[in-house]
């Protein structure tokens, strides 16, 4: 939030008495043009983001499950606070407060139901901690109570208010800006916490989150049409699910929600359903995936956006960047500047063969060849001028220039592709990275590689620092690949980002990565669609040993099929085979590793790594329309020999 509107002060609240006073103090805090005082206002003009997950960080951070996580806000307030500030940090511009479990019948489980105050309030004092160089909102968490209720349980309705009443009458004694209702299964539940929130604070806003299960029902077998009307009957300010599925579920459920509501709506989703892996739960929706969805989430009428179990602030952090990105290209497309719409200022994209040499090739299915150079750690470029010139007189069609590759520091590639555009006259394809570059910068680079002639991209959201040789370097990602791929197709309309037009359009031919060896390929494929939805012309696979892998996605993206250039490595050790297999995530077959591991000397070991790779790529041939050799440690002359498998 910080990073939109400025950093301002929030006065410590722990005096106020009231949230009246609260709310008059914030009023004047933020009488500037920061930030709307009042959160419905603001969610009439655009999504607000939640933060994620705080019982799986902690997880994460060594607390056993058996432990009251509320019960952290009294004896580690330090790492409560860390959370929240780690939050805040990534763009959250709402924080709940760590007291989703903070009712009397929770608490009472760990012999602490005496301690329902102190550990409210300390939870709604640490998350003003933590946000007080931040401008948001703070919101008290509140979510059931563990217990079964009439009819179904014995806990009564009465007791059950009145557990509801004691936690939330701390919560807004002690300075929260709305109160967040969340994970409640059942509807009679629910309405006994909101008949609660209304006589403690009736004009403080409200959001009422049910949890679902995968047809999009309450757990009490509710549906939206039920359940809907009903929260809005009892007086939500605002109507959502959270918890319960992953974002794919969830978004069927608020689309079904939003036809019964006009209220604003809230979507929290787990990072997907956990999976079991040696005993552990593991979430596995990237985010990436995750932040796919919350610009979905916002296209269907949500505005309240977050991350539930799973959700962490790397989750949230690129949420962040996709919303933003979302935001502006949202109102480049619906908003008419000086009486024309965005698609009249759009300049004509250039056909793909009229762009480079490249994608003349792509254009007309011809197969493409290029090979990896690599920039130097200093300023000599010699190696690297001559090593293009020669796979130039060879007949390579293009260089592939990495951008600092596994987070080494390296000269800048683009700065190398300039210099071997002009010095060898052969086609650079640039790899373009999100890791070091808001999306400001991303911009002005592109811009100003179009203008030296740099016609040729491959999109990628990066290695991180702690990959490379500095671990304390920081990363930007702004965005990922995929909203890099939107900036890139929005250059070539000639528009920037907010849908200006910037004259002519930028004409790069747009490259991006794919990976058939991962995991998870359901997740691949995903992601690959929506890097050629937003605009992707081929991609680059990383190094295929396993051919099984690669037929198998390709005929997964059959759908959504792009021109796709299969990366060849031809290893030059054992060693270096199992990097690829353990370190960078490449399925390396065990029959590769045992031909490597049979190989008695380096140059046996040099000689194998080539067959396979020529093997690979006489296998691949037909399948794809062209091929990136690597060249490990500058040997050309390598990558030549295995492009001689083509004859």
């Amino acid at each position: 939030m910080s990073a939109l509107f400025g950093q301002g002060p929030i006065a410590a609240v722990a005096s106020f008495k009231s949230a009246r006073e609260m709310r008059d103090s914030r009023l004047i805090l933020y009488s500037g043009e920061s930030m709307p005082s009042d959160l419905l206002a603001r969610l009439k003009q655009s999504a607000v983001l939640c933060d994620g997950a705080m019982g799986t960080l902690l997880y994460a951070k060594g607390i056993f499950i058996n432990r009251s996580y509320d019960e952290l806000n009294l004896s580690q307030p330090d790492l409560i606070r860390g959370i929240h500030h780690e939050y805040l940090q990534a763009g959250a511009e709402i924080i709940e407060t760590n007291t989703f479990g903070g009712n009397s019948f929770r608490l009472a489980r760990h012999s602490m139901a005496d301690k329902v105050d102190d550990i409210n309030r300390a939870g709604v004092r640490l998350a003003r901690e933590a946000a007080k160089s931040f401008d948001v909102w703070v919101a008290g968490s509140v979510g059931p109570l563990g217990t079964r209720i009439e009819p179904l349980g014995k806990t009564s309705f009465q007791e059950a208010h009145d557990a509801f009443r004691q936690q939330m009458q701390v919560l807004v004694e002690s300075g929260v800006d709305l109160l967040i209702l969340e994970t409640f299964g059942y509807l009679e539940e629910i309405h006994q916490a909101m008949m609660a929130a209304k006589e403690v604070a009736p004009s403080l806003p409200l959001v009422a989150q049910v949890t679902i299960d995968e047809d999009g029902n309450c757990l009490d077998g509710s549906d939206p049409s039920i359940f809907v009307p009903k929260l809005e009957e009892w007086g939500a300010d605002v109507i959502g699910c959270n918890c319960s599925v992953g974002p794919v579920a969830m978004l069927d459920a608020m689309e079904r929600v939003r036809a019964a509501t006009t209220l604003p709506l809230a979507a929290q989703p787990n990072a997907g359903i956990p999976r079991s892996v040696e005993g552990r739960n593991i979430y596995l929706c990237s985010p990436e995936y995750m932040a796919s969805y919350a610009r979905k989430f916002v296209a269907a009428g949500v505005r309240l956006v977050g991350g539930c179990c799973g959700a962490t602030p790397e989750h949230i952090r690129v949420m962040k960047s996709a919303l933003r990105v979302g935001e502006a290209r949202g109102k480049s497309a619906l908003s008419p500047v000086a009486g024309t719409q965005v698609a009249a200022k759009a300049a004509p994209v250039l056909a793909l063969e009229k762009r480079s040499a490249i994608g003349a090739k792509l254009a007309k299915g011809q197969f493409v060849t290029m090979v990896e150079i690599v920039p130097p750690k200093g300023i000599d470029i010699t190696k690297e001028v001559e090593g293009a010139r020669f796979l130039k007189s060879v007949g390579v069609d293009a260089v592939n220039i990495p951008d600092s590759p596994r987070a080494s520091a390296r000269m800048s590639n683009q700065a190398l592709s300039l210099l071997i555009q002009r010095e060898v006259g052969i086609d650079a394809i640039l790899h373009y990275t999100c890791r070091d570059r808001n999306v400001l910068g991303i911009q002005s680079d592109l811009l100003g590689a179009a203008a030296v002639g740099i016609k040729n991209l491959i999109c990628i959201t990066g290695d991180p620092p702690k990959m490379g040789n500095y671990p304390d370097a920081t990363a930007v990602f702004d965005v990922d690949a995929i909203g890099l791929v939107n900036i890139v197709h929005n250059l070539n309309r000639g528009l920037d980002l907010g849908g200006n037009p910037i004259g002519a359009g930028t004409g790069f031919v747009i490259g991006v990565g794919a990976n058939p060896g991962l995991t998870d390929l359901d997740e691949e494929v995903r992601r690959f669609e929506y890097k050629v939805q937003a605009g992707a012309e081929y991609a680059v696979t990383q190094p295929v040993f396993d051919m099984r892998l690669l037929e198998n996605f390709l005929r997964r993206i059959e759908h959504c099929r792009i021109p796709v250039i299969a990366g060849i490595w031809p290893l030059v050790s054992a060693r270096n085979a199992e990097f690829m297999k353990n370190e960078l995530r490449v399925s390396v077959p065990d029959e590769i590793l045992e031909r490597m591991v049979r190989a008695q000397t380096p140059e046996a070991a040099r000689s194998e790594g080539g067959a396979i790779a020529r093997e690979m790529l006489v296998a691949a041939r037909q399948l794809v329309q062209g091929a990136q050799i690597s060249a490990p440690q500058g040997r050309y002359n390598l990558a030549v020999d295995v492009l001689e498998a083509l004859g």
